[in-house]
């Protein structure tokens, strides 16, 4: 496959896995400085690494979310939260990575993961309200 068809490759997933309309926005938003960390975004990160076959999108969902709170990346746990949510993760298993999060990362770190999600949870259509501790 070339360059060209991984990054049709690529942005075909990031498309499934965000929605069209969100990587239109992002990819607009970044304008010409930024399009080429777009590019490399579509063509390796999506192309090369999420289509992989050897692990399903849903266990990439889980460690996308572990590492953006580990990095403390709150716009792409956000992101990635609602990318999870489409590749089917379930919010038990959500729960369970951001408890995770709180053995290796610190609580401060999992509590605010566990608001965000509530947050998208909300606005993904489930009954949550932030909590606070």
């Amino acid at each position: 496959m070339d360059d060209r068809d991984m990054y049709q490759k690529g942005l075909s997933i990031r498309q499934e896995i965000f929605g069209a309309d969100v990587v239109e926005r992002r990819m607009a938003a970044a304008g010409e400085f930024g399009a080429p960390l777009q590019k490399l975004i579509n063509q390796y990160a999506y192309g090369e690494v999420w289509g992989r076959e050897a692990i399903p999108r849903k266990m990439r969902s889980l460690l996308a979310l572990a590492m953006t709170c580990a990095l403390n990346r709150p716009n792409e746990l956000r992101i990635h939260l609602r990318g999870a949510l489409k590749n089917g993760c379930t919010r038990d298993e959500i729960r369970e990575v951001l408890l995770q999060v709180a053995i290796y990362c610190g609580i401060p770190a999992s509590l605010e993961a566990h608001n965000m999600a509530i947050e998208v949870f909300a606005e993904e259509g489930g009954a949550a309200a932030k909590v606070d501790y």
